[in-house]
């Protein structure tokens, strides 16, 4: 384990709220806010700050819109945020093989 620099690990994502964001959104295209604020149990207000912080990273795009008046915010993952999250899974598992 010798190695292994903790420092690699890309602190942007290694918040819990915004590694489970990044894990939801990497197996689908798009989620509505909604969706995340459901399946990573946060509230309203600490998840917008979660995605604004991967949006600012460039790690996430956002789509708003209304429908019947609603406000709609539908999240993606960029290439960058892909590539991103494939380098933290790939030093995590490096981690755990020391």
């Amino acid at each position: 384990m010798n190695d292994f620099n903790y420092q690699q690990l890309d602190e942007i994502i290694h918040s819990r709220i915004r590694l489970a964001v990044m894990a939801v959104l990497i197996s689908v295209d798009e989620a509505e806010f909604t969706f995340l604020k459901e399946k990573v149990n946060a509230t309203d207000g600490n998840l917008s700050t979660h995605l604004k912080k991967l949006e600012e990273a460039g790690y996430l795009a956002v789509n708003k819109s209304f429908e019947n008046r609603k406000p709609i915010s539908r999240y993606m993952l960029t290439q960058k945020g892909k590539k991103a999250f494939e380098i933290y899974v790939e030093r995590l598992e490096n981690l755990l093989k020391k």
